[in-house]
């Protein structure tokens, strides 16, 4: 039986403006994470308190078929910069296996999940927005019930929050 979360709707507009290694990205409709892909995140940045984490994920057909922990290069409680070779690395895996980059994902330790005014400047400065990438945070503001939303961050650094399912 198909058990899922949905989490926050609103519309969307298809974009295709950033290529990772020879494929082009396309517009996510419906972002599908598997539970367990969802409690890796979480225990990701348990393991990682008080400091951010950060790390990948790709899939096809708006799946996730894999997370990617990614080393935070520089350990802080109050931001992340992955460390570039494993990015480089996950990109090249997630190309070999035909899957998208679907989604950057990192956490707050001690702030709801939400992007921070950093979180926007630093996906306006990677220049992966809109339509085509996920922002996922994983909330430890309540340690005993991480939140974890999607957003996209747009051009003008606008911040829409976007529906995803996790399924069993």
């Amino acid at each position: 039986m198909l058990a899922y979360l949905r989490i926050f709707s609103t519309p969307r507009v298809a974009s295709n403006k950033r290529c990772p290694p020879a494929r082009q990205l396309r517009s996510i409709e419906l972002l599908t994470i598997a539970r367990a892909f969802a409690d890796e995140m979480i225990a990701h940045s348990q393991q990682e308190d008080p400091n951010e984490c950060c790390g990948i994920l790709a899939g096809r057909n708006d799946v996730v078929a894999n997370v990617y922990r990614i080393a935070n290069s520089t350990p802080s409680p109050f931001r992340y910069v992955m460390e570039p070779q494993e990015m480089l690395n996950a990109m090249r895996d997630a190309d070999s296996n035909e899957w998208d980059i679907t989604a950057f994902y990192h956490s707050h330790t001690h702030s709801p999940a939400y992007p921070s005014p950093t979180d926007v400047r630093m996906a306006q400065q990677s220049g992966w927005l809109g339509e085509d990438i996920y922002y996922i945070l994983v909330s430890l503001e309540d340690k005993e019930t991480p939140q974890i939303r999607a957003f996209r961050i747009m051009e003008s650094g606008e911040i829409v929050e976007r529906e995803f399912i996790i399924q069993d």
